[in-house]
């Protein structure tokens, strides 16, 4: 059984894919240098199984003055009302996220979560924002969007000094505008939003009239870099991540958005990764009628299925639920609706595979390969219902079942479920949606 350094050179390529497949391979954390030039090891989660993300999923009520967001697997920050300023507390620190079961992450964030809570406050609101940091090094926090005095800018070293570990800061300023923004570091900011430091910051218009809607949600997209049988993103890199997510949840670990037929519903997306995103809907067109600079005025708005959203864009939509069933919503980069992908993984399409295995079986038997992308890359869901083992703490590339079987998504995609009947107000899943006889494409 012998075989030469040529063949095993010509293998290279086919056992970067078998390696991503070997249960028994360890990936080691990264270490990171930070700007000061400490070398920092990121902290391991060392049982991740019991370790549960502290996110959960708050059902808003109808508020005093305006319709609350429903942020997907996150939650909206109380405050206190003191001598007529609204105040929140944010706590920048270290925790732990559940991408979707199966998968947890050592990210940063604010308050327990990654991303941090959605911070809501009225245009002419009064807001005191008290931020604590309990991250390992310095940190402050920018106000995407929002119009405020310079002071209260949040870019360390230019607008104030950096927030020191253990330390608190206060921002204090008047909601000057409504609309959908976003709040982030501006301070090792790669690093930071690399780890999942961010958060939405919706401002409701005083009038609780104006752009109404029946059904507000909001999330962030983020990319990581988690390399398989780890736990901790890579901060350096810098254009090839493995991991897309809303809110920092991949497919099927992701909430739908759950609407009565009928209902005018709006969805803001804000974009804090590395590259630009065509967020697309099924079944419905839609409009954008606010970005992070303002309401978009009804004259210069168009109908679309897909939007682009730009490196630091908010975009919202609005659209009216007509058509009831499951609509996909998802982003159309096709490997952002992937998960665990790899960036060497050579074409192999079409290719006889047979003669090969038994020679990368003699060469590396401790590596567990199965010869895949003859025929396509459905082969990994295949592989994934038959119960093939994955490296530690790493989901499948492809994954999730809908009513007829694998829908073969991961990363970008969740579902948008219009019913006739889903209750006002109610956003709990209606399970798969039950097709009308004869409405359902089928086989000849």
């Amino acid at each position: 059984m012998g075989h030469d350094r040529r063949d095993f050179l010509g293998l290279g390529a086919a056992l970067i894919a078998s390696a991503a497949l070997n249960p028994n391979l360890k990936g080691s954390e990264h270490e990171h240098t930070a700007h000061d030039g400490i070398k920092r090891q990121l902290t391991l989660v060392k049982n991740p199984k019991r370790v549960l993300s502290p996110a959960m999923v708050i059902t808003p009520k109808e508020g005093k003055n305006y319709h609350p967001v429903v942020t997907l697997n996150g939650w909206s920050l109380p405050y206190e009302m003191k001598e007529g300023v609204k105040e929140f507390h944010l706590i920048a620190e270290p925790v732990v996220r559940e991408f979707a079961p199966g998968m947890v992450v050592n990210c940063w964030g604010y308050n327990g979560t990654s991303p941090g809570p959605t911070i809501e406050a009225v245009e002419g609101d009064r807001v005191r924002l008290i931020v604590t940091n309990k991250l390992p090094e310095h940190t402050t926090i920018h106000w995407h969007g929002l119009i405020l005095p310079n002071g209260m800018d949040g870019v360390g070293g230019l607008t104030q000094p950096q927030i020191a570990p253990g330390e608190t800061y206060v921002y204090e300023f008047t909601l000057r505008q409504s609309g959908t923004f976003m709040y982030h570091p501006h301070a090792d900011e790669m690093v930071q939003m690399a780890m999942g430091a961010m958060g939405m910051f919706i401002i409701h218009p005083k009038d609780p009239k104006g752009h109404r809607v029946d059904r507000d949600f909001c999330f962030l997209l983020a990319s990581y870099d988690v390399a398989p049988g780890t736990y901790t993103p890579n901060p350096s890199t810098m254009t090839e991540f493995n991991v897309w997510s809303f809110n920092s949840r991949v497919f099927p670990g992701i909430d739908p958005m759950v609407v009565r037929k009928g209902e005018r519903v709006r969805i803001r997306v804000g974009n804090l990764t590395m590259t630009n995103h065509p967020i697309h809907m099924h079944g419905h067109p839609f409009e954008v009628t606010c970005t992070d600079g303002g309401w978009v005025p009804k004259s210069a708005r168009w109908p679309e299925v897909t939007i682009d959203v730009g490196v630091g864009q908010m975009r919202a939509i609005e659209f009216v639920a007509t058509q009831e069933g499951d609509w996909s919503f998802h982003c159309h980069k096709s490997h952002h609706t992937m998960g665990a992908m790899g960036h060497s993984i050579p074409n192999m399409l079409g290719v006889k595979q047979d003669d090969l295995t038994e020679k990368i079986s003699d060469l590396m038997p401790e590596y567990m390969y199965m010869p895949m992308g003859k025929n396509g890359m459905a082969e990994m869901q295949d592989m994934a219902e038959m119960g093939m083992k994955l490296p530690e703490n790493t989901l499948p590339m492809m994954s999730g079942k809908g009513a007829f079987g694998p829908i073969e998504m991961g990363g970008m995609f969740t579902v948008v479920k219009v019913r006739k009947n889903q209750p006002k107000d109610d956003y709990s899943d209606p399970g798969w949606y039950e097709h009308p006889e004869g409405s359902v494409a089928k086989k000849l």
